[in-house]
């Protein structure tokens, strides 16, 4: 039932890419409808709250800080510096801006983005979340995970004080994982009670919950977005026979949710280059194009570049 569970959040990690890819790089509708802005919103969502999960579970099972920091780096770093260090030749970026791209925080102010860069901002925020919940877990071993659902709450109350419906700062955004992080706890921790709830929920049910929270003008809706989407996912894992969980299991989403990380990193230097330019039509008639590239070099890059760190970080950290 396990494995069956986490084939469901591979399917949900392939559809929150190509949300966000669908948003940046698609027109999904009359402009009025605003689905670009609220698909954008709806993929992070989904995206933040499985990183939450699965980094959370695995600090769950084993708590070694030392090695869950190689691991996490030489999983973000390389790709990520790669990407900035080509962006630096392609767009004026200043030395301060540079800096804080580099080193994660380019998300606090000023936030001084170049448009190829402006998404590494939700990097910022899980490099911060990393180093946040190694922190908590060096400092109070495997029970401190326990205070991440206080956390997620007073993120999301702090946010309803000061009028925030969406940021991308960490201390206005990171309940998105946070909320994850607590779906891991009650993984571990099952209530025979809720799980017997979860089964008989349909995901189907809180999918609109969750896109009008994501919505521009979804008001108060948008406070409570991290948890429809956690409900979402728990409903999922939970419904695994279901057939809507099935098709979340497929192998074509499974592939997206390997090379999701490269796509999402890559994306906008193409998006801002010769295969993204053009008015109307001639946009749009690039677009094969871009994705065809685009998928290529996020498939050689997991496999070819990415996979050569996560395979040194294993070895580093695995014991002799």
């Amino acid at each position: 039932m396990k494995g069956n569970r986490l084939l469901v959040l591979d399917g949900w990690r392939g559809v929150s890419i190509l949300m966000v890819l669908s948003a940046h790089l698609l027109p999904l509708g009359p402009k009025v409808w605003q689905l670009n802005a609220t698909a954008g919103p709806l993929g992070m969502s989904l995206f933040f709250t499985l990183s939450g999960f699965l980094i959370t579970n695995g600090l769950y099972n084993n708590p070694n800080v030392g090695e869950f920091i190689v691991r996490r780096f030489f999983r973000i770093i390389p790709l990520v510096w790669l990407y900035l260090g080509v962006s630096f030749f392609s767009v004026a970026t200043s030395v301060d801006s540079a800096i804080a791209l580099l080193f994660f925080y380019a998300n606090w102010p000023p936030m001084d983005f170049t448009e190829v860069t402006t998404h590494i901002w939700s990097l910022c925020v899980e490099m911060q979340f990393y180093i946040g919940v190694a922190a908590l877990v060096f400092l109070t071993g495997k029970r401190g995970l326990w205070l991440i659902p206080l956390m997620c709450l007073l993120v999301t109350l702090n946010r309803v004080n000061d009028g925030v419906a969406i940021a991308i700062n960490t201390y206005y955004r990171v309940d998105e994982i946070l909320v994850g992080g607590g779906l891991a706890l009650f993984y571990n921790s099952p209530s025979k009670r809720v799980v017997e709830t979860l089964q008989n929920i349909s995901p189907l049910y809180l999918m609109l919950p969750l896109v009008l929270s994501c919505h521009p003008e979804s008001g108060v809706l948008a406070y409570f977005r991290p948890y429809f989407a956690v409900l979402l996912i728990a409903t999922s894992m939970y419904c695994s026979e279901s057939r809507f969980s099935q098709l979340l299991s497929n192998k074509i989403l499974a592939y997206l949710a390997v090379i999701s990380f490269s796509l999402y990193v890559i994306h906008p230097i193409l998006r801002h280059s010769w295969l993204g330019e053009g008015e109307g039509l001639e946009k749009y008639l690039k677009r094969p194009i871009l994705f065809l590239t685009l998928f290529i070099l996020a498939h050689v890059s997991t496999f070819y570049y990415e996979k050569r760190w996560i395979s040194w970080a294993k070895l580093i950290t695995t014991k002799k």
